[in-house]
């Protein structure tokens, strides 16, 4: 079973202002709310390619109720632990005439350490051996930093490969527990590593350095554009990134976790791993908001993905 966990959910309100012009009035073309949060973002990706999670974190107030309702709506199975307060609301931004995306986040519910450890008790309770964990995004208030490192050496301890999707001092806290798969984009790594990285190689090399440190076992690299790099103990793959017309770049990232999972839980080779990530990133991109692309979609984009060994 793959779980995702998203500890500082939202409700992600999407609008599509034309020509977005600060102190001034605008006006919204277009409207979409959806639920979100990066775990939540791969579950209803998962679901699509035909896969199973079950969804847990933190949820608060009526908006927590509001995404709640929404995922099961949707026939995902949810596991939330429900607290004092409200989960945010955020407002993606996009305007298609200077091709901007504008995000204002709210910061979101109050947690203490024991509600999270109430949290990773339920979670820890549900694991079996070699089950997959999602772990991605920002904490919520009162979270310490090291929360990642906590629940990835309890998840691994537990039998369970995590996946972990974080940046910035939750990502460098969270490596030192040795999650299977880390997926950070070349401006990340290069922050890990405390040098630029910029050719293939060049990030190649800086994520056989941390799996040789670290003991991680699976590391891609995000290039925007430019495509992604996929290294494993054995291999590695370059992947080229697809021409497509953009909806919206939200929810992209979380989108290729979710292939990530379903390929490792369905034990695909690397070279199948790569099509189906690659393409399902892309197709993510091309819808509005964080709703997930349909798998006919996915599967067109599929033959299209040119990817080499380097």
């Amino acid at each position: 079973m793959i779980y995702t966990v998203t500890l500082n959910p939202a409700l992600d309100k999407t609008v599509e202002i034309p020509s977005l012009t600060i102190d001034s009035v605008n006006r919204i073309t277009e409207m979409r709310t959806d639920p979100g949060g990066k775990g939540i973002n791969v579950s209803k990706v998962i679901d699509r390619l035909g896969g199973k999670s079950i969804a847990t974190g933190i949820l608060g107030g009526d908006t927590g109720q509001a995404i709640q309702a929404s995922l099961q709506a949707m026939g995902l199975e949810t596991s939330f632990r429900f607290v004092e307060g409200e989960t945010r609301t955020n407002l993606k931004i996009i305007d298609p005439v200077n091709h901007t995306n504008t995000d204002i986040n709210e910061p979101g519910v109050t947690v203490s350490g024991e509600i999270l450890d109430h949290v990773l008790a339920g979670l820890l309770a549900m694991l079996g051996e070699n089950d997959i964990v999602v772990l991605s995004g920002s904490l919520p208030k009162g979270a310490p930093k090291d929360t990642y490192r906590t629940w990835v050496k309890a998840c691994a301890d537990a039998g369970a490969r995590v996946f972990l999707d974080a940046d910035g001092e939750l990502l460098a806290a969270g490596i030192e527990a040795s999650p299977y798969l880390i997926k950070p984009n070349n401006h990340e790594l290069s922050g890990l590593l405390k040098r630029t990285l910029k050719t293939p190689e060049e990030l190649k090399e800086a994520a056989r350095e941390l799996m040789a440190e670290h003991g991680i076992k699976k590391i891609v690299v995000s290039m925007g554009g430019e495509g992604a790099l996929y290294v494993t103990a054995d291999e590695t793959v370059y992947a080229e990134g697809l021409k497509v017309p953009v909806g919206s770049t939200v929810g992209a990232g979380d989108s290729v976790v979710a292939a990530l999972a379903v390929a490792e839980e369905s034990g695909m080779s690397l070279e199948d791993t790569v099509r189906l990530s690659t393409a399902t990133g892309a197709a993510n991109v091309m819808c509005s908001g964080t709703q997930a692309a349909e798998y006919d979609t996915i599967k067109e984009l599929m033959p299209g993905v040119v990817f080499q060994r380097i």
